[in-house]
C-alpha cells in the first residue's frame, strides 16, 4: 500500500484528503482522534521524492508536534501545544509523509485497553463494543478501518503489539535504540520503545528504514547502520529455528486460538522450519507482570515529577506553590494514574528501593538472560499475543491471578524488559475478531523478525486486512 501511494505522485493530495476525510467521518464511531493536524499546509510543502511521499500516516498523541496539540490523552496536557517536533516527525516528513492526526491512547500510555483515556475509549473497528487494547488504541483503529496505511504507536509492556493483535493489522516493536525517543512524552525510560502499526510486512520493512537511525539528542539510539529491509526480505522458512513458547501455549483456554496457532505452526513446518516447544521457568513467567508494573510505576513517577503546573500544561490555583501544584496534580491525572504513581512512589521510598525495587530489577535480568539462552538456538521466540479476542468494553472479568492473565496475558514485556525486536502479525480469527501471532527475535535481528512475518503473512494471506466498520 505505502509503495504503491508513493508511487502514484499524481494522487499524493487526493489520497491524504480522503484518509482526512474518513478519518473525519469515523470518528463519531471509532473515537480515534484526539486532534486532526493541518493538511493544507504539509502539502504544500511535500517534498520532491521520499519513501512515503504523499502518504497519510497518523502519530499517537505523546508524539511531539510543533504548533500541534499533544496532550497523551490526560486532563493535564489538555491545552498543551509543544514548540518543537520529535525526531520521528522530523524523519517523517523528510520522507514526504502528510500527518493527519494525532490519535487516542491510554493516559500517559499507562494502560493496556485505552479505557483511561481523557476523552474515552477508542472502539475496535471490527466490532464497536470492543476494545481495541492499549495505549496505542487510536492508532491501531485507523490502521484497521484502511483509514492510513501506517500509524505512530508506542510500547513499553506490549502497547503496540497487543493493539495490534486485537485489531487484525501488523504491529512493530523495534530494538531498544533503532528508533530515537527524542520528543515522545515519557512513561519507564528503560522500558519505552517507539512502535508501528501497518497492514503488511512490506510497509513494516518501508517504515522502519523511514525511522530507524542515530540521533543525538537520544544517547540510547544506535549507531548501527540501518538496513534496507524490503530489499533484504526473505521468506524462505528453511533452516528457521522457532521456539514455541510453552508456557503460555499450556495455559490457553480458548479453543479458537490454539486451533489457529497449531495450524500455523504446522504450515511453517511444511514451509522447512524447526518448530520447537520451549518452557522458561514458570514461576520467572508468573513474576514479570509485578516486575514490570514496579520497574515501569517506579520509573513513570520520577519522569512525570515535572507535570506540576507550574512551566505548562493545566493549571488550578492554589494559595501557595505547594497547594498550587497539589491541586493541579490531584485534577489532572485520572484514577488509574493516581494509583501507578502511588505504587512508584512507595517503591522508591529509600526503605522499599532494595526489597522492592531492586527485587523487580534482577527479575527483570533472569528474564532477559533467560531470552539469550533460548535465541543461542533459535531464531524467534512465538506464542500467540493473548488467549482471547478483543475483550468488550465492559468486561472486568480477568482473574488477575491466574496464569492465564499473569503470563499468557501479559508476557509480551519480555520483549521490554530485553529490548528484543518483537512483532505482533494476524493469524487468524474467532469468529469475527481477529486473532495474532507475536515473534521476537535477537537484538537488531528486525530483517529476520520480517522474514518470518513474510513467511506468515503468505500462509495467512491477511495482506493490506481492513475492517468494514458498521
Amino acid at each position: 500500500m505505502i509503495k504503491e501511494m508513493r508511487e502514484d505522485r499524481a494522487n499524493a493530495e487526493k489520497n491524504v484528503r480522503e484518509a482526512f476525510e474518513k478519518a473525519q467521518a469515523l470518528q463519531d464511531k471509532l473515537n480515534a482522534v484526539v486532534t486532526f493536524a493541518d493538511i493544507d499546509a504539509q502539502l504544500a510543502a511535500l517534498p520532491e521524492d521520499g519513501l512515503l511521499r504523499g502518504v497519510p500516516i497518523a502519530l499517537k498523541d505523546l508524539v511531539s508536534t510543533k504548533g500541534l496539540r499533544t496532550t497523551a490523552e490526560s486532563n493535564i496536557l489538555w491545552n498543551y501545544i509543544p514548540v518543537f517536533d520529535a525526531h520521528i516527525v522530523d524523519k517523517l516528513r523528510d520522507a514526504g509523509a502528510v500527518v493527519i492526526a494525532k490519535t487516542n491512547m491510554d493516559e500517559l500510555a499507562m494502560g493496556g485497553t485505552n479505557l483511561s483515556a481523557y476523552s474515552g475509549p477508542t472502539h475496535n473497528p471490527y466490532d464497536l463494543t470492543r476494545m481495541t487494547g492499549g495505549s496505542s488504541g487510536g492508532s491501531a483503529a485507523l490502521v484497521a478501518a484502511g483509514v492510513v496505511p501506517m500509524a505512530i504507536g508506542s510500547d513499553t509492556g506490549d502497547s503496540v503489539r497487543k493493539p495490534a493483535a486485537f485489531c487484525g493489522i501488523v504491529g512493530v516493536k523495534p530494538t531498544y535504540g533503532r528508533i530515537s525517543r527524542y520528543g515522545i512524552l515519557p512513561y519507564a525510560s528503560s522500558l519505552d520503545h517507539v512502535g508501528y502499526f501497518t497492514r503488511s510486512i512490506e510497509d513494516a520493512c518501508i517504515s522502519l528504514h523511514v525511522l530507524a537511525g542515530r540521533d543525538d539528542r537520544d544517547m540510547t539510539s544506535s549507531f548501527l547502520e540501518v538496513p534496507d529491509y524490503l530489499k533484504e526480505l526473505d521468506s524462505d522458512m528453511h533452516g528457521r529455528k522457532i521456539a514455541v513458547l510453552g508456557n503460555v501455549v499450556k495455559n490457553l483456554k480458548n479453543p479458537a486460538t490454539i486451533k489457529v496457532f497449531n495450524d500455523l505452526m504446522d504450515a511453517l513446518r511444511e514451509r522447512g522450519a524447526q518448530v520447537d516447544v520451549y518452557d522458561f521457568d514458570e514461576d520467572l513467567m508468573k513474576a514479570i507482570l509485578p516486575a514490570y508494573y514496579l520497574i515501569a510505576n517506579c520509573e513513570a513517577t520520577s519522569n512525570h515529577s515535572n507535570l506540576d503546573g507550574i512551566r505548562f500544561g493545566n493549571v488550578v490555583k492554589g494559595e501557595t506553590m505547594e497547594e498550587l501544584m497539589k491541586n493541579t496534580r490531584t485534577n489532572g491525572f485520572g484514577p488509574l494514574i493516581k494509583k501507578r504513581f502511588v505504587i512508584g512512589s512507595y517503591g522508591l521510598f529509600e526503605e522499599n528501593q532494595e526489597r522492592l525495587f531492586r527485587k523487580a530489577q534482577k527479575v527483570r535480568r533472569k528474564v532477559v538472560d533467560a531470552m539469550k539462552e533460548c535465541l543461542k538456538e533459535y531464531d524467534a521466540i512465538m506464542a500467540p499475543a493473548s488467549d482471547n479476542p478483543a475483550p468488550h468494553l465492559d468486561d472486568s472479568s480477568a482473574d488477575e491471578l491466574s496464569a492465564n492473565y499473569l503470563i499468557v496475558e501479559n508476557y509480551m514485556a519480555m520483549g521490554n524488559f530485553s529490548g528484543y525486536p518483537s512483532m505482533t502479525v494476524p493469524m487468524g480469527f474467532d469468529g469475527d475478531m481477529p486473532l495474532g501471532l507475536n515473534m521476537t527475535c535477537r537484538p537488531f535481528e528486525e530483517t529476520t523478525m520480517f522474514d518470518f512475518g513474510k513467511a506468515i503473512e503468505e500462509i495467512t494471506g491477511y495482506k493490506d486486512m481492513k475492517a468494514e466498520v458498521k
